[in-house]
C-alpha cells in the first residue's frame, strides 16, 4: 500500500496488558497510540523529528475492548510556518464479527524541529480532493479557535494577577 506523504495508518491489536479489569482499554492506553501516530504522520510528512504542542477535542465515543485490532487513520490536514495539525479517526474491530465502529477521534498539533529542538519550517500542504479541501477548512478554523481561547486565557491570567 502506498500512502500519501500526508497520510498514516497502523492498526494494533488490543491485549490485556492494556485494559483495566472490565476489559476496556485504557484511555491512556489509546492516547499514548495517538501521539505516537501523529508524530509519526507529522515527521514522515516534514522529513523532520517533531514534538507535540498540542492535543484537541480526543473524543472517546466508544470503548475499546481488548482483542479488538484498533486501526489509527492519521492525516495532515494544514501547516503553518513550522507546525501541522494531524487529524486521527480510530476504528475499532471485533476479529470474530467483524463488526466496525468509529471509537475516538482527536487532533494534534505537532512542530517540526531541528537537531537543536528549534521549530523549522515544513513544506505546506497543497490540498487537492474534496475530502483534503474540507478536512484543510477545517482545521484552519480549529487553529482560529485555539488562537482566540489562548488570547482569552491570557487576558483573564492577567486580571487575575494583578
Amino acid at each position: 500500500m502506498n500512502l500519501p506523504a500526508h497520510a498514516l495508518t497502523m492498526t494494533v491489536l488490543m491485549t490485556p496488558d492494556m485494559a483495566n479489569f472490565s476489559g476496556n482499554v485504557h484511555g491512556g492506553t489509546v492516547l499514548k497510540f495517538l501521539d505516537q501516530v501523529a508524530y509519526a504522520c507529522a515527521s514522515r510528512y516534514a522529513g523532520r523529528y517533531v514534538v507535540t504542542l498540542s492535543v484537541d477535542q480526543v473524543m472517546f465515543r466508544q470503548p475499546i475492548y481488548v482483542g479488538e485490532l484498533v486501526t489509527f487513520l492519521a492525516s495532515v490536514n494544514h501547516t503553518g510556518t513550522s507546525s501541522m495539525e494531524v487529524g486521527i479517526k480510530v476504528m475499532a474491530e471485533n476479529i470474530r464479527s467483524q463488526v466496525v465502529r468509529h471509537a475516538n477521534s482527536c487532533f494534534f498539533t505537532m512542530v517540526a524541529v531541528d537537531d537543536a529542538r528549534q521549530p523549522v519550517a515544513v513544506p505546506p500542504l497543497r490540498p487537492v480532493s474534496v475530502a483534503q479541501l474540507r478536512r484543510h477548512a477545517a482545521a484552519h478554523m480549529r487553529k482560529q479557535l485555539r488562537q482566540e481561547f489562548g488570547k482569552r486565557f491570557e487576558a483573564l491570567r492577567s486580571a487575575a494577577s494583578s
